[in-house]
């Protein structure tokens, strides 16, 4: 059954879009930091964890926008750059003050962009 599982995730990253996998990846983020805040008051200790893929993440889309080759608009690329800035202060300053209100704002970030990239935005 594994076998099975690992040809179609292979089969759908070959034929996905990047717009959708980037997507499905600002979503997968924003789950695991959605699980942080609705377990807040009795257990915080995923947030490190998660702080941290949304963090890579976002180091990549950042790596990626502020490449030379990238093909998107200047406009697009600062505003993405703006956000990733944003992200990455919001992370460090959640590293030493945990704020639920904070990490809700990251998961609203990541929702909103995965649903313009996906064109419902």
């Amino acid at each position: 059954m594994q076998h099975g599982t690992r040809a179609y995730r292979a089969v759908a990253t070959e034929i996905a879009s990047p717009r959708e996998l980037e997507a499905d990846l600002l979503l997968k983020a924003g789950a695991r930091l959605q699980a942080v805040c609705d377990t807040w008051d009795s257990n915080k200790s995923d947030l490190d964890a998660a702080l941290l893929f949304n963090r890579k993440l976002w180091t990549v889309f950042l790596s990626s926008v502020m490449s030379a080759e990238s093909p998107l608009p200047q406009e697009i690329r600062q505003n993405v750059a703006n956000l990733g800035t944003f992200i990455m202060s919001q992370t460090v300053a959640l590293a030493t003050n945990p704020r639920r209100e904070v990490v809700a704002s990251l998961i609203n970030i990541n929702r909103e962009l995965a649903a313009g990239l996906r064109g419902r935005g």
